[in-house]
């Protein structure tokens, strides 16, 4: 190992036990999360003025069957995401391990497909706004992005490529040659970076009177945020296509900029033309 890199703390992947049961850091980080997160989406709904005509159109008492059925899309979805879209041989060579979600093995996208498929369900279900769930859904996710990825570097998964910066370091069962801490950057740039720019978007710049801009802002920043942590991926995730730096990360990763990006300006969009019409429409009344 290079003098110059930072030792791995190597820390015991159980959190603690109690008697027979063992709790893994890993289950342990996404509890966490998703707990932070139903307090942040209560929070929001909470607070009439951030919405338009400072009036929620979520209810409070909703936010707990949220937590519920979004819990279940994210354990579902992260792991077949994982699954399908990274290792699909070696689970379906051994239908088993699929089940042994304690072992790690989440993938973010089959996450947010799951994520997505439970807010519609809900939406319908309670008979509310699938942008507002999704604003406030989305506002509350690299909260549990930060604490997962955290996690993955305690079980020394989705390291980075070999390198001689100061912070390298080097993970066990990957060789005595110093690398990127991935995963690390992104829980600072997916998880708190941009937890931060989702926050100041709706607490200064009122997104959320724009249904579906916060949503938006949470696809395109974390496309940009991904694909560029993609880029200090370890060479095992670059497969697609043999001798191009591109990742599955990355590809999975663009049509959330596109789709992002149109979100953004199909609300401003919106909003411009509704708040027109209500000023037309107070003209006229006068």
């Amino acid at each position: 190992m290079s003098l110059l890199a930072i030792p791995y703390p190597n820390i015991d992947p159980v959190a603690f036990s109690l008697g027979p049961v063992s709790v893994k850091w890993y289950g342990l980080a996404y509890m966490i999360g998703l707990l932070l997160g139903w307090w942040y989406v209560k929070k929001l709904v909470s607070t009439d003025r951030l919405w338009r005509h400072n009036h929620s159109p979520l209810n409070v008492n909703m936010m707990d069957d949220l937590l519920l059925v979004v819990t279940l899309g994210v354990v579902v979805g992260g792991r077949l995401g994982h699954v399908l879209f990274y290792e699909p041989t070696y689970y379906l060579s051994r239908p088993m391990e699929i089940l042994k979600i304690w072992q790690g093995g989440m993938a973010f996208h089959g996450g947010a497909v799951g994520v997505t498929l439970a807010m519609w369900a809900f939406s319908v279900w309670r008979k509310v706004s699938m942008h507002s769930i999704s604003d406030v859904v989305t506002a509350a996710v690299p909260i549990g992005l930060f604490f997962g990825r955290t996690a993955n570097f305690i079980n020394s998964e989705v390291v980075g490529t070999v390198s001689n910066v100061p912070w390298a370091m080097a993970f066990p069962g990957y060789g005595p040659e110093p690398r990127h801490p991935a995963m690390l950057y992104e829980a600072w740039l997916e998880g708190a970076v941009l937890f931060l720019i989702l926050a100041w978007l709706i607490w200064k710049r009122g997104s959320l009177k724009m249904p579906g801009y916060t949503v938006g802002a949470f696809l395109l920043g974390y496309g940009v945020f991904r694909i560029f942590c993609e880029l200090f991926k370890i060479e095992e995730y670059r497969q697609p296509f043999e001798g191009i730096g591109i990742t599955r990360g990355m590809i999975y990763s663009v049509p959330m900029v596109l789709l992002g990006a149109y979100l953004m300006w199909r609300a401003k969009r919106v909003a411009a033309r509704d708040g027109g019409a209500s000023a037309s429409a107070g003209t006229n009344a006068s």
